[in-house]
């Protein structure tokens, strides 16, 4: 095979790490995390499989006690014995040390276990939750991972069976560490590669049959809303589909359909003139028929005479069949402006060789096939097992649109990492069937643009667009402003994108993750980490009727948090109700957060000009920003820009922006940089900034300016050279409360219940002092649950 085809593994142990016995060996890789294999003839794996890659920890820790009964080996977190004979549960078991669990910290071989859930292989046709395999993680400790069905991959590239009835199984022992076993994971099974900038843009995408023209007609309509996309997702009518019946069904194609695209060349390079990317659709499974274009090539190359119009039957245990639809279908398209292709495999794990999943397979080598030529690799397609994570970005699936589907995706996203999968993008909006819900459809809007993908997707009813035109005024409005702020956030998505393949820490984490030792954070399934910086909480159930707001439950973790939308000031350590519009979900930023984000919407993949800066007074902080070329994987020999940014909080507040380094040629010279200072009293009179030390003033380009309504300080700097020093000293600075009374006010007003109890409501918090004497009068008062619960949100902030 073309050496690009070959991954690079490192699946060979350290031979200190390794006990064995005549049909038996175990490898402990580390303290936490041992290999269990059996073969009766004594001949184990030292290649690398679909899932494991590299076995090449260092030295790890552990005893051997050998007696004529067992063996038993002990690590700090894992203590095993065994009898030397065939696996069984008499004669195999481990304890995962650390006290997890009073009844389950030990496992028998063969047992099933509880865990914390891992992923899927798709969500189609799913209308809410569907069972999830097994992660990594559990609360009691320990989970297993059972290699054994796993193909070998073999020193030219392809793959092969294993020897059957061989066992190959990986226990976990990692006890609450759950990110350290995350990290180990992801040795063991393969790094999570960078996607591409612009890929965490938004993306169009419906399945609906475009013409050029129409297409570049609504590509403008976008321009005009100022609603920015960088990915232009072409569903399958971009290729001939009404074909003559004697070839078979149209859903295979790989043909242009000119009456719709009569240059396919001239209409991709209009959408990257646009700065848009272009990926198309593929239902592999039919093969090639002979009425495609490419066909006489295809079947010369395997052998066939074109004049017969024998298909070329798709076989993906063939490596000839595969290099010829790189040569003759996937090459030629991706010269003309394909960036990268949606692999819509829908038609199962068989294959004409026994254990090979023709997805694993298209994953595979469709993503090391697509960097070949140098550029960041990055494939569509479903989840193909552990190791996965491999191949970014994740197709979820066909998911029916009602609130169960909503309601079920935040918590399979973020769940998806337990098993190192961390790129999901599904149907935003849903894909079919269903009903009209603008409500629904806006909160699904919001949940994308806080999740690895936004992308926009729907069927080809003519009443099922995700248009923002075709709702509501005010669903309208909202879902264009989080459009545009998916785009700002690129800066800060960036960031996260490369902590995922330097970290080992996905861009979504269940909030366990943090504080594995609280029990609260295990039972707010929709509630998780959005980067290092926040925590998100997507709306997924309809407004209450007449409070024109919908409810979400929220356990917020010891400290202060800022709501980054209504810029309310919470007080952690507890769970609470909290309440919204339309017009945004919980989204929480601890104090000291930085979140870097921009408003240059336009180009989501490049770097940009203008930086906007979020900080979050009330404790110290620090954030790195991270940028590269965006494009090539010379990120992974450090090739690379950073900008180092620092809070302090205290009587003399000092924000400061180290100058970048690295790279900097991949960056603008200078910079504007806009620094946002949330939750802060006025202190413009004390604020100084300094570049590399030198005051700057107004005739600098300096501007500050404080917003009363929102509690933040704004320093504009303008044209500043990316290799200066920032320095914002604020003396004497304190932080701002919650406007009580207005926001009581302000909920009232819209709330629709009667004036009498709007005014009773309102003369009780105007004259109360004392929050706790407050709540104990509305508790006494009947009133609506939800209505209390809202007003009680507001009042103990």
């Amino acid at each position: 095979m073309r050496p690009e085809l070959i991954a690079e593994t490192h699946p060979e142990t350290a031979p200190e790490n390794i006990i064995k016995g005549d049909c038996w060996r175990i490898s402990v890789l580390t303290e936490s995390l041992l290999r269990l294999e059996y073969d009766p003839d004594g001949i184990f794996e030292d290649r690398a499989t679909q899932s494991v890659w590299n076995r090449n920890f260092p030295k790890s820790s552990f005893r051997v006690i050998n007696t004529d009964d067992s063996l038993e080996i002990i690590t700090p977190r894992a203590h095993l014995i065994y009898d030397r004979n065939p696996f069984s549960a008499s004669g195999l078991s481990i304890q995962a040390i650390g006290n997890y669990s009073a009844y389950h910290s030990i496992w028998h071989y063969g047992e099933d276990f509880h865990d914390l859930g891992g992923t899927a292989r798709t969500l189609d046709e799913a209308d809410g939750a569907i069972p999830l395999d097994h992660g990594i993680i559990s609360r009691d400790g320990f989970s297993i991972m059972d290699d054994s069905r796993s193909l070998a991959l073999r020193d030219d590239g392809w793959v092969e069976p294993r020897r059957s009835g061989c066992i190959d199984i990986y226990f976990w022992a990692y006890g609450h560490n759950y990110q350290q076993a995350l990290k180990d994971f992801c040795h063991l099974c393969g790094k999570s590669p960078m996607i591409p900038r612009y890929a965490l843009g938004n993306w169009w995408s419906r399945y609906y049959k475009y013409t050029e023209e129409s297409y570049k007609e609504l590509m403008e309509q976008f321009e005009k809303e100022n609603l920015p996309f960088s990915v232009a997702v072409i569903d399958m009518d971009w290729h001939l589909v009404d074909i003559n019946p004697k070839y078979g069904s149209g859903w295979t194609g790989y043909t242009w359909n000119r009456d719709f695209f009569p240059d396919p060349e001239g209409f991709m390079k209009w959408l990257h003139d646009r700065n848009m990317h272009v990926t198309l659709n593929i239902h592999p499974a039919d093969g090639v028929r002979a009425h495609e274009e490419m066909y006489p090539e295809m079947a010369q190359a395997l052998g066939i005479d074109p004049k017969t119009e024998q298909p070329v039957v798709f076989d993906i245990s063939n490596p000839d069949f595969l290099e010829a639809c790189f040569r003759h279908i996937f090459h030629p398209e991706e010269e003309k402006g394909v960036d990268f292709w949606w692999i819509d495999w829908q038609s199962g794990g068989i294959s004409k060789v026994e254990g090979l999943d023709p997805l694993w397979m298209l994953n595979h080598y469709h993503y090391l096939d697509s960097g070949r030529d140098g550029k960041r690799p990055m494939t569509f397609s479903r989840y193909a097992g552990p190791g996965s994570h491999r191949y970014p970005v994740g197709f979820s699936g066909d998911t029916i649109i009602t609130w169960d589907s909503l309601d079920f995706q935040p918590y399979f996203t973020a769940t998806a990492s337990n098993i190192g999968y961390g790129m999901w993008s599904h149907d935003i909006g849903g894909h079919m069937l269903g009903f009209k819900d603008d409500e629904m459809a806006g909160r699904w809007l919001q949940f994308g643009v806080f999740s690895p993908i936004m992308r926009l997707h729907s069927s080809s009813s003519e009443f099922n667009g995700k248009e923002p035109w075709r709702y509501k005024p005010e669903v309208c409005s909202m879902m264009k402003e989080f459009l545009r702020l998916r785009h700002r956030l690129v800066p800060y998505l960036y960031t996260m994108n490369y902590r995922a393949y330097e970290e080992d820490i996905p861009l979504m984490l269940p909030m366990y993750y943090g504080w594995p030792e609280e029990e609260s954070a295990y039972h707010v399934p929709n509630e998780y980490l959005f980067g290092s910086e926040m925590i998100a909480v997507p709306v997924t159930s309809p407004c209450i009727p007449k409070l024109n707001a919908a409810k979400v439950k929220v356990w917020l973790p010891d400290g202060i948090y800022y709501d980054v939308f209504t810029g309310r000031k919470y007080r952690g350590g507890r769970i609470l109700a909290m309440y919204r519009d339309i017009n945004s979900i919980p989204v929480l930023a601890k104090a000291g957060a930085i979140v870097p984000m921009t408003d240059e919407i336009n180009d989501a993949g490049s770097n940009p000009q203008e930086l906007n800066i979020h900080v979050y007074a009330g404790a110290d902080g620090s954030f790195i920003l991270y940028e590269d070329d965006n494009i090539s994987e010379d990120y992974k020999v450090g090739k690379c820009v950073t900008t180092a940014m620092k809070f302090h909080w205290g009587d003399n507040t000092e924000f400061i922006i180290e100058g970048a380094h690295g790279e900097t040629e991949l960056i603008p010279e200078k910079r504007t940089y806009v620094v946002q200072l949330h939750g802060i009293k006025d202190c413009t009179d004390q604020i100084s900034v300094y570049t590399d030390g030198s005051a700057l003033s107004e005739s600098s380009g300096c501007s500050i300016i404080y917003d009363e309504k929102t509690c933040t300080l704004t320093c504009t700097l303008k044209d500043i050279p990316v290799c200066a020093q920032i320095r914002l000293l604020a003396e004497h600075a304190e932080a701002a409360e919650n406007d009580i009374v207005k926001e009581c006010f302000d909920f009232l007003n819209q709330a629709e219940i009667s004036f009498i109890l709007k005014d009773t409501l309102y003369s009780m918090v105007r004259k109360s002092d004392d929050r706790t004497i407050l709540l104990s009068q509305l508790q006494t008062m009947d009133l609506d649950a939800d209505l209390l619960g809202a007003l009680t949100e507001i009042i103990s902030a």
